[in-house]
């Protein structure tokens, strides 16, 4: 019984056909887990006592056998924060803020690949004031590596090596920025 409050003559909890939805939502959403690629499903923020349920319904082929896990999967989700579950939808979502932050985090390392092979020690000095943890020595090696390949038309290995150098510091550099804001917020 639902009931209701006497002075506002608000229902106290949802219907029983939202929690039906909401109920079908998890579900869908713990189908679209299951079919991901472990690589994908590597890159969500899926809490660690989800992981094995998840990776059990995957191994399952029996159709009823699988039907089941995968209703035990959605029942354990269900008993994660909402907050969770919406952390997980915006990630698997394409345009979500996730996605964006990504692809602008890509973009950035872009740009600082190409200016550091364009500008040389100028564009360093910025890099390296922005992110003083940076390793000099092991840029401006590889800034030198990439260029030498461009030139003699080798393949680009040192050039996706310097790419994967400055995602790596952008990364280091967002996540110490978000642990500053959590701080902030925390005083």
């Amino acid at each position: 019984m639902r009931g209701r409050d006497p002075e506002t003559g608000e229902f106290y909890s949802p219907s029983r056909t939202q929690q039906r939805e909401d109920a079908l939502e998890v579900r869908s959403l713990a189908e679209q887990l299951v079919a991901l690629t472990p690589a994908r499903l590597a890159k969500l923020p899926i809490p660690e006592d989800l992981m094995p349920h998840i990776l059990e319904t995957r191994r399952i082929t029996s159709h009823i056998a699988h039907k089941r896990q995968l209703q035990y999967l959605a029942k354990q989700m269900r008993r994660e924060d909402d907050e969770v579950l919406a952390a997980i939808r915006d990630a698997m979502d394409e345009g979500g803020d996730a996605a964006r932050r990504e692809a602008a985090q890509l973009h950035r390392a872009e740009h600082w690949r190409e200016r550091l092979l364009a500008e040389g020690d100028g564009a360093l000095g910025e890099l390296l004031e922005e992110f003083p943890q940076a390793d000099r020595q092991r840029l401006r090696q590889l800034i030198r590596n990439a260029g030498d390949e461009r030139a003699k038309n080798k393949p680009p290995h040192a050039f996706r090596e310097l790419f994967r150098e400055i995602r790596e510091l952008l990364a280091d550099g967002d996540e110490a920025a978000a642990r500053d804001d959590a701080d902030i917020d925390e005083d």
